[in-house]
């Protein structure tokens, strides 16, 4: 008899280091639980558009330009190529945009793309807003279903009978292993399946570490 499986939607934007650690995790998860992720792109830089005057000048300037590239290339792939490059894509970009420090270059994500087999030209959508629409559709996906005051990563799971139940987060560092990532999987479930649950929370005290 086959072990029933179950699908995690999964909402990332390439440029976030505490979406980046949230994958890590689901990843470990699809190895110690019958779970299959299901990738999407959201996107900081569609998410803070808006309300850029009231982002530090820092964040201002990453939102208004840096932050469209990695994720106009992602949807651009997944559209191109299917869904199923969108997951080593992502693992990648965000391997050299965290783990090696390299931040979001041209030189990073032609690295990328190469490494997943994927053709140059995708590199030449990053300046190209020819599938915003498909861009602003996926993160509208994502936000719809946790509301707007949320980031990335947004986590969709099986909650009562059978619905989706999203969250933001978790938000985890560093990204747990073996059977503590299955443990934290096991406790989404759990608060998923709990009427009325919304929100556990408290301060970080400690930065993403991408060890």
């Amino acid at each position: 008899m086959s072990e029933s499986r179950t699908t995690a939607d999964f909402w990332f934007d390439p440029l976030c280091p505490w979406a980046w650690m949230t994958s890590r995790w689901m990843l470990e998860v699809e190895k110690v639980r019958p779970v299959d992720v299901r990738w999407h792109v959201m996107s900081l830089a569609v998410l803070n558009e808006d309300k850029l005057d009231e982002l530090p000048e820092e964040y201002r300037e990453m939102f208004a330009t840096t932050a469209w590239g990695p994720v106009r290339v992602a949807i651009a792939a997944q559209r191109l190529h299917g869904d199923d490059v969108l997951g080593p894509l992502y693992t990648a970009l965000g391997t050299r945009i965290h783990n090696e420090g390299l931040g979001v270059t041209p030189e990073v994500i032609a690295a990328a793309l190469e490494e997943v087999g994927l053709p140059a030209e995708l590199l030449a959508y990053a300046d190209k807003d020819t599938y915003d629409t498909e861009l602003r559709a996926s993160h509208q996906e994502g936000i719809d279903k946790v509301g707007q005051d949320v980031g990335t990563p947004v986590i969709a799971v099986p909650g009562p009978d059978g619905e989706q139940i999203a969250f933001f987060g978790p938000v985890v560092t560093p990204a747990p292993k073996g059977e503590a990532a299955a443990r934290l999987w096991d406790g989404t479930l759990l608060v998923a399946s709990t009427p009325g649950f919304y929100e556990i929370k408290r301060t970080r005290t400690a930065g993403p570490s991408f060890d």
